[in-house]
């Protein structure tokens, strides 16, 4: 098992709309992605940095994981995405470590990947996000 890059940096935003303008007159960022998951309860806009991105999460519910977040800590950081080259083998060897997980097997998330999250309380006091993304086999870098 290998961390092979910081895949994404997850923030937890009110409006959508309004963070990316800020992202884009501060930092000149490109919104490169846009979508919007019903099981998840978020629209999300992906940024480019450099060979990463920053992930902004919208809730579109009141009872989804960013509202939820954005009720007891605000907006923020929600969550840091590390790449890796087989979710699944990655996960089951941390479970095999004692690492506490949300997702017992990976699921489908944003960009067509296969992502697993770790539980803050066995990270650092960080909710981790493992990513699969077929666009980077190999080396970890986009194809």
């Amino acid at each position: 098992m290998r961390l092979q890059r910081i895949d994404h940096v997850g923030y937890a935003v009110e409006d959508l709309e309004e963070a990316i303008a800020y992202h884009q007159r501060l930092y000149g960022a490109t919104v490169t992605h846009r979508e919007e998951s019903d099981r998840d309860g978020v629209r999300e806009a992906l940024l480019a940095v450099g060979d990463s991105y920053l992930q902004l999460l919208e809730p579109t519910r009141d009872d989804s994981p960013v509202a939820r977040f954005l009720t007891r800590h605000g907006p923020g950081l929600h969550h840091v995405g590390y790449g890796v080259a087989d979710v699944a083998a990655t996960l089951a060897d941390l479970q095999d470590m004692g690492v506490r997980v949300v997702d017992d097997t990976p699921r489908h998330g944003s960009r067509g990947c296969l992502v697993a999250f770790l539980h803050p309380k066995s990270a650092m006091g960080v909710l981790v996000e493992l990513v699969e993304d077929p666009s980077r086999a190999g080396n970890g870098t986009a194809t």
